[in-house]
């Protein structure tokens, strides 16, 4: 549910006094901030915010396309490393095996979770 219009974006006091003494600097510094659920206001376009992410800051230059969103939209809390490619790809229940695979003479192997066979039987 979003917020009621009447109450207007929530912004983080603070923030409001960092931007205004950035913008009264001529000095592009990031400004690091912890508040990522306040909401981009116009006064911030132009300005370098580092957002923290729980573990670094990550710095987010604010434009106009970004207005009315919030501060934690641009800095992820999470990595995604890809999926890992050393997974060998298994055959279907159906699939017959490859001929080069199984060794003349060699014993067939059982099928992952299947329960070992009584020697003998």
């Amino acid at each position: 549910m979003t917020r009621s219009v009447w109450k207007g974006p929530f912004i983080d006091g603070y923030l409001l006094k960092k931007a205004e003494a950035a913008r009264g600097s001529s000095r592009k510094d990031v400004i690091k901030i912890w508040s990522r659920r306040s909401t981009i206001l116009p006064q911030f376009v132009g300005l370098t915010f580092g957002v923290y992410n729980g573990q670094k800051h990550i710095p987010v230059l604010i434009t106009e396309d970004m207005i009315g969103h919030k501060f934690g939209e641009f800095s992820p809390t999470r990595i995604f490393r890809g999926h890992s490619s050393d997974k060998k790809v298994t055959l279907g229940e159906g699939a017959a095996a490859p001929a080069a695979a199984a060794a003349p003479g060699a014993a067939p192997k059982a099928a992952p979770g299947a329960a070992p066979k009584a020697p003998g039987s």
